[in-house]
C-alpha cells in the first residue's frame, strides 16, 4: 500500500458498500457477503456446464437489480452496485468449471435495448471476467438478431420459444468459450446463444452468470 493511500484511508476509512461501517473488505463486509451458487443443476445443452456468483434473491437480487437498472444520468451512476457485480464475478473465476477458455463473449442485447439502456451489464462482467482469468474478450463475436420479450414472467417452454434463433455468430469462434449473461433462471438464454457459437465452431462452453435465480411454480 502506498503512503498516499494509506494517509488517505487514515482520513476516509473504506467501509462496506451494504452497511456503511468501516471494513477490511470491500466493497461488501463479512456480514453483508452474499452467498454463492453452488448447485445449479445440469446445464442445458449444449452448453457444458454452468455457474453463478450468487442467489438472485433478498440482498443479491437487490444489487443486481442495482447494477443492471441504474437511473439515467450522472446522477444515477451507482459504483456500489458496479463494485460489488464485478468482485462477484471475479471471485467466481476459479469456481467455473472446465478448463481455461480461449474467449470470454457476452450474451449481447439487441441494439435496440442497448440505446435504451446505455450500457450492456453481460459485457461488463464479461470483460471483468476475462481481464481475471487473462484472456481475450470478444464482446461483438455474437450479436442479437431478434428483439425478445422479458423472460421474466414465462414459462419454461415459453422462454425456449422466445429465444429461438434470437442470436447469430458474426465470426468463427474458438474451441473453448466463457458465455457469460447477468441473471440466469433456467438457462434458455445461454443455450441459445450457445448454439450460435456452436455453429461458430466452439466445442466446449461454460455459462457464467452474476446470479442464478431458480425458477418457481
Amino acid at each position: 500500500m502506498s503512503l498516499w493511500r494509506a494517509a488517505f484511508e487514515l482520513l476516509l476509512p473504506p467501509v462496506c458498500a451494504g452497511c456503511g461501517h468501516v471494513a477490511l473488505e470491500l466493497p461488501l463486509c463479512a456480514g453483508c457477503r452474499l452467498p454463492t451458487a453452488d448447485a445449479l443443476g445440469p446445464a442445458p445443452r449444449p452448453l457444458t456446464a454452468w455457474c453463478a456468483a450468487t442467489l438472485h434473491e433478498g440482498a443479491g437480487a437487490d444489487w443486481v437489480r442495482r447494477f443492471k437498472y441504474p437511473a439515467r444520468g450522472i446522477t444515477g451512476l451507482d459504483g456500489a452496485a458496479e463494485a460489488v457485480a464485478l468482485t462477484l464475478v471475479r471471485e467466481l473465476v476459479p469456481r467455473v468449471p472446465g478448463s481455461a477458455p480461449d474467449l470470454v463473449v457476452p450474451v449481447p442485447l439487441h441494439p435496440r435495448r442497448l440505446r435504451e439502456r446505455g450500457f450492456s451489464p453481460a459485457a461488463l462482467l464479461a470483460r471483468a471476467l476475462a481481464r481475471e482469468a487473462r484472456v481475450p474478450c470478444a464482446p461483438t463475436l455474437l450479436e442479437r438478431v431478434r428483439d425478445t420479450h422479458s423472460q421474466t414472467d414465462l414459462s419454461r417452454a415459453a422462454r425456449r420459444r422466445n429465444v429461438a434463433g434470437a442470436f447469430a455468430q458474426r465470426r468463427a469462434a474458438p474451441a473453448r468459450l466463457w458465455l457469460v449473461d447477468d441473471v440466469a433462471t433456467t438457462g434458455s438464454t445461454l443455450a441459445e446463444a450457445a448454439r450460435a457459437l456452436e455453429h461458430a465452431g466452439a466445442r466446449e462452453i461454460v455459462g457464467v452468470c452474476l446470479a442464478w435465480r431458480p425458477l418457481l411454480g
